[in-house]
């Protein structure tokens, strides 16, 4: 247990001590508080101020019912009667001082109509606050013009009365599905991103040892089992470190965007902080989980290989598993009662991501979370079986091709060198 322990620590302190893992870490936290909190960055450089137009009205009494709507609509436009010729307008919006110019005029049926002309017609919410205007200008004009007062034309455009209910008692809420939904597709991205980068962290971490000839001291001192799993272990501590600083910064970060912007957090908004403890236990126990089976796996392959240039050609197949892991997620969910999710997720390769899924936006029953969960320890004590006999043999391995035919000349020599062991 004391190697065990030594390897696990070495693994962790090098890595958290190192200065890739210090500069991502305070990248990544950097960019939640700058994409948290953009709106308030922007108005620093006074990018919030009100924007104008100018207005060409060639109905003659259109522009005030625009400056109204505009009022109701949006905070940071604002429509001004520009009185010169149409060439002086392009002249004032190349000179920056108008956005665009805007010219009202009526049809031969006499309904209104609206052209817009600017340097770049890219500033779609600008755009579409004036054609909400006009279009609500046009409304109002048609129902004065057939004998329709307010009330009667709010009540054509008022939405329909639509309400959900649910029959069965188990089955969840809108609000809740909708938190659930947030907390999945989070759980389900780090899930991601956790396999890919500290997933070849591993097999990249045992390739350089081969490729220095370290391997060979550690092996004398260290049985290559003890050295997989305090490997594992370390790189999990890294991963779960580095992820609770991500979560810890961009829960601050939603936080000071609260405070600065005066109004209510996401978290609060959504009502996140009111998610189901068990969960939150459940994507817990499943990020876990997911995490040390793919581990496992890379650490067994980057036995296989001797140099950090061939980490590259032999993970491939596991990506595509990942990320044909991840797509079946994202179709699930909206579709979580799938049966072609319901039996992916039982894949233990795809149990993590898809299992999570199903219990976050369904009312499982009990046996089909704990069926899950034990495919995925089943999954995990085999490929640390199997994983422990081809690292003994395979970190003994050097100059072949990557090849998963090398699976069985791992096995063959964790055979000979058990056998060694056991002979002195």
């Amino acid at each position: 247990m004391s190697k065990f322990m030594t390897v696990m620590m070495h693994t962790y302190r090098s890595k958290i001590k190192s200065k890739p893992f210090l500069i991502t870490t305070l990248i990544t936290i950097g960019l939640l508080f700058v994409i948290t909190n953009m709106n308030e960055i922007t108005k620093m450089f006074g990018e919030d101020e009100v924007s104008k137009i100018g207005v060409i009205d060639q109905t003659g009494d259109t522009l005030p019912a625009l400056q109204t709507q505009l009022k109701q609509t949006s905070d940071d436009l604002k429509a001004e009667a520009f009185t010169k010729s149409e060439s002086e307008a392009e002249k004032a919006v190349l000179d920056g001082k108008i956005e665009g110019f805007l010219i009202l005029d009526r049809d031969a049926s006499g309904i209104i109509t609206g052209t817009y002309k600017a340097e770049d017609v890219t500033q779609q919410s600008l755009i579409a606050d004036v054609e909400l205007a006009l279009q609500q200008i046009k409304n109002k004009s048609a129902a004065e013009s057939i004998g329709l007062n307010q009330e009667q034309l709010a009540a054509i455009y008022s939405p329909v009365s639509f309400a959900k209910e649910s029959l069965s008692d188990s089955a969840k809420s809108e609000e809740e599905a909708a938190q659930v939904y947030i907390l999945v597709y989070v759980v389900l991205f780090f899930m991601y991103m956790a396999v890919m980068m500290y997933g070849s962290m591993i097999a990249v971490e045992v390739a350089t040892e081969k490729s220095s000839r370290v391997m060979e001291i550690l092996i004398s001192s260290v049985s290559p089992v003890t050295q997989m799993f305090g490997k594992i272990f370390g790189i999990v501590l890294v991963a779960l470190t580095q992820l609770a600083l991500f979560v810890a910064g961009g829960f601050l970060a939603v936080k000071l965007n609260g405070q600065l912007s005066g109004s209510e957090s996401i978290i609060n908004e959504l009502k996140l902080n009111e998610i189901p403890t068990s969960l939150i236990i459940y994507a817990l126990v499943f990020f876990i989980l997911g995490f040390f089976l793919y581990a496992t796996l890379f650490a067994m392959l980057g036995s296989l290989i001797s140099r950090v240039e061939e980490v590259n050609n032999l993970m491939t197949p596991v990506v595509i598993v990942i990320v044909a892991a991840f797509m079946i997620a994202m179709f699930g969910r909206e579709n979580p009662e799938s049966g072609f999710v319901a039996a992916a997720s039982y894949f233990p390769l795809f149990t993590p991501m898809l299992m999570l899924l199903r219990v976050g936006m369904l009312s499982l029953p009990v046996w089909e979370v704990a069926l899950g969960i034990s495919v995925l320890i089943g999954a995990i004590f085999l490929f640390a079986i199997i994983g422990a006999r081809v690292y003994r043999g395979g970190v003994l391995m050097y100059g072949n091709a990557p090849s998963l035919k090398l699976f069985k000349q791992a096995l063959l020599l964790s055979k000979q060198e058990k056998k060694n062991t056991t002979d002195v």
